[in-house]
């Protein structure tokens, strides 16, 4: 069954990725959708993507914006691997899911050893260091066609530029170069051997054939022609027709056509990467006829020379981004393992400390250091759970769960919660709740953590403070169909400096205090809905976090707005 993914490459929801069938796959911003892409600017029903005639279709469903693709706005675009879609904000990455694995290719190509009944000689060769222009006029088959200099050039632009193209499968990649390198040279099948990173063996990694070949005849590939490139470094032109005694007289030609090939080195920066190898084939019926055998010439080696140089440029760009990818994520790792160590020890410190003030109430038989004891043990107990609570949030890649939900309710039992953490500190709270809020669909939970997450942020900034206040507000805009719950605090504020980084994964500005989660997981569950954060933090000292998503109903008409905040805005009230 065909497949295909969707990679977010930018935009709120970056990062992540979807696998698509040949069901119809709708996106848009409601909650109905098959793929919903949380982008303000996107329409609750923007686009479509069908399955249509072995091939997927991105259809625009009169969105208020428009779809694009690779930065032209369409109305139907039939879709192939590389292509960027932009709906909204939100730019997505289409491609087909990989080639056949090595172990079918394998099957469609036999590598013929010296012992092999192969009568293929060399009968012409290139140095891949020559530089031989491309420039020359080269007279070949009605295949391959006349090549001129322009041709050439306009060639390797395109495998240039397939060579950049964003993919996340390498198969895939160098099976679109081997399909115009089929076109450019005339060869009726083409194959790579390609070294694996991780061994110096050349195995064969894509296949391709041009329309009207055998697909199930095999491509006969000499291992002695393969050595042989490898070892000089040249590229090399072959055929079977000066040593075949079907040619002497009194042998009949019908036995068999005759075969051409052509093998170059995929010579990279630093090492080897592989070799391309590509053949025709004229028929023993097509030459009775009196057609001309179809051959290549020395002009088409040398452009295949060029080809491969290419290709063996793009196979160490996506080795070096593999590489790349993979330090990032074992630094990530080693980050975040030595992060949570951390937090945990300072927790447990804390439980040490409060079962220590227990055990010597009880020896002692004074309540008030078992209650002292008992009040630290609850206070890291939630401490712990709230880490946990983050660490699932933040590690999950989900859609919320929506639900008709009462924000005001939500609100009302964050307030309850950090209630009991300033029931013996002089800080206040006050609620400042819309009474007129419409009915919308949320996921209350990851709301209530979210805002539980500011709110206990702001309890921690005005802690040392004697008259310290948190207000925390709701509030509906008709106009732009924004809700949001707006914590202010009049504690010290954040920095300057500061500012820029507070949502960053494990950046914390209240040293063994603070996890560095909060912020940056009540952000997440922002981008879930839709809806961002915006912070300001007045002269006079304080903060005002805003966290505004969109309004979402069950209902399935257009529900469109322009005026919703950006990244770079900042609107919070005063």
């Amino acid at each position: 069954m065909a497949k295909a993914t969707l990679l977010v490459l930018q935009g709120v929801d970056q990062g992540k990725r979807a696998t698509i069938g040949q069901q119809t796959v709708s996106l848009g911003r409601g909650p109905q959708n098959t793929i919903r892409i949380l982008d303000t600017e996107v329409s609750r029903n923007h686009a479509e993507i069908l399955f249509e005639n072995e091939h997927w279709t991105l259809h625009d469903l009169d969105s208020s914006n428009g779809s694009f693709v690779n930065g032209q706005s369409i109305r139907s675009h039939m879709l192939k691997t590389g292509d960027q879609l932009q709906i909204g904000r939100t730019i997505l990455l289409f491609t087909e899911m990989a080639s056949p694995g090595s172990s079918e290719i394998a099957s469609r190509i036999d590598l013929l050893s010296a012992d092999d009944p192969d009568k293929s000689q060399i009968v012409g060769t290139v140095a891949s260091s020559e530089g031989k222009p491309l420039a020359r006029q080269a007279s070949v088959s009605r295949i391959a066609p006349v090549i001129t200099a322009d041709d050439n050039l306009q060639t390797l632009y395109r495998i240039s530029e397939e060579a950049v193209r964003a993919t996340d499968s390498l198969d895939l990649l160098l099976h679109r170069m081997l399909d115009l390198t089929i076109d450019a040279v005339g060869a009726d099948r083409a194959c790579m051997l390609v070294a694996e990173s991780r061994s110096d063996r050349i195995l064969p990694r894509v296949f391709s054939h041009r329309p009207g070949v055998n697909p199930n005849e095999r491509m006969p590939v000499s291992t002695s022609i393969v050595n042989y490139v490898i070892a000089q470094g040249e590229g090399v032109w072959t055929s079977d027709a000066l040593h075949d005694s079907r040619f002497d007289p009194g042998h009949s030609i019908v036995q068999a056509g005759i075969r051409e090939a052509m093998c170059v080195p995929m010579q990279g920066r630093y090492e080897l990467m592989g070799v391309i190898y590509v053949d025709i084939t004229s028929p023993a019926d097509y030459l009775l006829k009196g057609g001309a055998p179809r051959t290549f010439r020395e002009e088409l080696l040398t452009l295949l020379l060029a080809i491969g140089r290419q290709s063996a440029l793009a196979v160490e760009n996506f080795r070096y981004q593999e590489a790349l990818v993979t330090a990032e994520r074992l630094a990530a790792v080693g980050q975040t393992i030595a992060s949570l160590s951390h937090d945990i020890k300072n927790i447990l410190q804390g439980v040490r400390g409060g079962s220590y003030l227990i055990d010597m109430g009880l020896n002692e038989g004074k309540e008030e250091l078992i209650r002292k004891g008992w009040t630290i043990v609850e206070r890291n107990q939630d401490r712990i759970y709230g880490l946990v609570m983050d660490m699932l949030t933040y590690s999950k890649e989900r859609q919320p769960t929506l639900k008709e939900s009462d924000l005001n309710s939500v609100v009302e039992e964050v307030n309850r919660l950090i209630e009991g953490r300033i029931a013996d500190h002089p800080t206040r709270t006050e609620l400042h709740l819309e009474e007129n809020l419409p009915t919308t669909l949320f996921d209350p939970e990851g709301i209530l953590r979210a805002v539980l997450n500011v709110a206990t942020n702001a309890i921690d900034a005005v802690e040392e403070s004697d008259n310290g206040k948190v207000i925390i507000s709701t509030d509906y805009d008709a106009e732009t169909e924004l809700l949001s719950v707006t914590v202010k605090d009049n504690g010290t504020g954040i920095p300057v400096a500061e500012r820029n980084h507070i949502f960053d994964l494990f950046k914390s500005t209240k040293g063994a205090r603070g996890t560095g989660l909060g912020l940056t997981v009540s952000q997440k569950i922002m981008h879930e809905h839709g809806g961002e954060i915006q912070v300001t933090c007045p002269e006079g000292g304080g903060c005002i976090f805003r966290l505004a998503w969109p309004r979402i109903t069950d209902d399935a008409a257009p529900l469109e707005h322009t005026g919703a905040p950006t990244r770079n805005e900042s609107s919070a009230p005063g």
